[in-house]
């Protein structure tokens, strides 16, 4: 322990020690961060060089051991030393989410460390978290093929023809959790099979340390001695040739010995430019699919499948703003949700829309900057069920017409800061009473139905779409 970093703590004092470790967690993020997922931890109690920490809700673990498991566990093996541990316990009078019992890693002793980590029977360690299963792994339209292929890959890993399984997309969709999910599936089916999942900077990095250590042999046939071989981010890979090298050596050997082997990469094989050529050739042997964004229902449902993971009754109105309004990037979609449902949980508030439309402005990477106003609302709307824009400023009483006008009035007033007043002059010069009367006709439909509700999230789409 540096005594210029941290104060004095020879006692066993467990507040002491966190305040330390508070103090090097702060200089590594944000503010925001850490007053959100840091302050609210309390210190418990000082052990055997383990930290038992007191955490509001069974989410908010999650969101911490996904994040910064790295950055808690090399501070408390700074403050506390190499053997360094730390115990999590759910908070039983706060948190509304979990059973009313103190939580450990495998809910039957409290005492238990939660790592999240799947264990084998080997004398290595996995590094599959065991959160990533093919149950929770939401289907769409986009990640159909993978997900079939993954499925098929758990049953007979080294036995298919996709081998390697070569996964590629943007960031955020959903490729590590599908990897992981064969990686422990295979683990539960076969639990003999050594398998091994790490990102390709941990790949390098221990390769380097091979070298300097002169192990290079050790490390080569430790990785040739797997059965599964899953490896995230292969893209990380360009520009390092002795690593390239290597790992060549290394799939050359597990694919001829039919041993499974397991890619990501965010672009395909063959765009993968500063890669040596013999390696994409190989790449490209077995099966490469790709996992596109999540179309609007894949979305809702994993705001859903997420919500009802933690016992939360979320309206589907909310989902539905929250799925529209992020939508190319699922860990963005699940951290939205989580941050919700955090501030909420620790300031004891409801999850109000102000909260909801807050939260998704500030985490939201891929909305644009858009000038909708009650012009482009007509028009879209006009488009979209195939009236005249004229019509719709007319005095016709036509079923058709009305009905296009009372969803254009509604939308101006959702998506504009217009007055009634305002909103009425630009349908034919109509009083606010009208407004308000075709507002509450659109309001009382959507809530009765489903189909409604869709049309309604299919032409803000559209709305915001055309005005960017």
């Amino acid at each position: 322990m540096n005594p210029e970093l941290f104060e004095e703590s020879n006692t066993l004092d467990p507040s002491i020690i966190w305040k330390n470790c508070l103090r090097k967690i702060k200089e590594n993020v944000t503010l925001m961060t850490y007053n959100t997922w840091f302050l609210p931890i309390k210190p418990l109690q000082l052990s055997n060089n383990t930290l038992k920490i007191e955490i509001p809700s069974h989410f908010f673990w999650e969101w911490i051991d996904e994040h910064y498991n790295l950055l808690i566990n090399n501070t408390i093996a700074e403050v506390i030393g190499p053997d360094a541990k730390l115990s999590y316990i759910i908070n039983k009078v706060s948190n509304q989410l979990e059973p009313q019992s103190d939580y450990g890693g495998n809910g039957k002793n409290k005492d238990n460390i939660i790592t999240g980590k799947q264990k084998v029977k080997h004398n290595f360690e996995s590094y599959l978290n065991s959160r990533y299963t093919f149950e929770d792994f939401i289907t769409g339209e986009g990640n159909q093929l993978a997900r079939a292929a993954a499925v098929a890959i758990s049953d007979n890993p080294g036995g298919t023809s996709f081998n390697p399984f070569f996964v590629y997309g943007g960031v955020g969709l959903g490729k590590t959790h599908l990897i992981q999910a064969i990686g422990n599936e295979i683990v539960k089916k076969f639990p003999d099979k050594r398998v091994i999942y790490l990102s390709t900077d941990i790949f390098t990095v221990e390769f380097v340390e091979a070298i300097q250590s002169n192990r290079v042999n050790e490390f080569s046939n430790f990785y040739r001695s797997m059965d599964v071989l899953i490896i995230d981010d292969i893209q990380f890979l360009v520009g390092k040739e002795k690593t390239q090298d290597l790992f060549f050596h290394i799939f050359n050997m597990l694919h001829q010995l039919k041993k499974q082997i397991i890619l990501t990469s965010d672009k395909s094989p063959k765009a993968l430019k500063g890669l040596n050529e013999r390696l994409i050739s190989r790449f490209q042997w077995g099966l490469s699919a790709d996992i596109q964004p999540p179309e609007l229902e894949t979305r809702i449902a994993i705001l859903k499948r997420k919500a009802d993971t933690y016992g939360m009754s979320i309206s589907r109105e909310i989902l539905d703003y929250i799925a529209v309004n992020i939508t190319s990037n699922i860990r963005e979609l699940e951290g939205c949700l989580i941050k919700i449902l955090a501030n909420a949980s620790l300031s004891s508030k409801e999850i109000t829309f102000e909260l909801v439309k807050k939260t998704v402005n500030e985490i939201a990477t891929d909305r644009k900057i858009i000038n909708i106003n009650i012009e482009s609302i007509t028009k879209t709307v006009c488009e979209y069920l195939n009236i005249t824009e004229n019509k719709i400023r007319d005095k016709t009483r036509k079923k058709e017409v009305v009905y296009a006008r009372q969803l254009s009035m509604f939308l101006s007033k959702e998506m504009t800061n217009s007055s009634l007043k305002t909103i009425g002059l630009h349908f034919g010069g109509r009083d606010h009473s009208t407004v308000v009367h075709a507002c509450a006709a659109v309001e009382n439909k959507k809530n009765q139905n489903s189909s409604f509700r869709t049309l309604i999230i299919e032409l803000k789409n559209k709305i915001e779409l055309s005005s960017t």
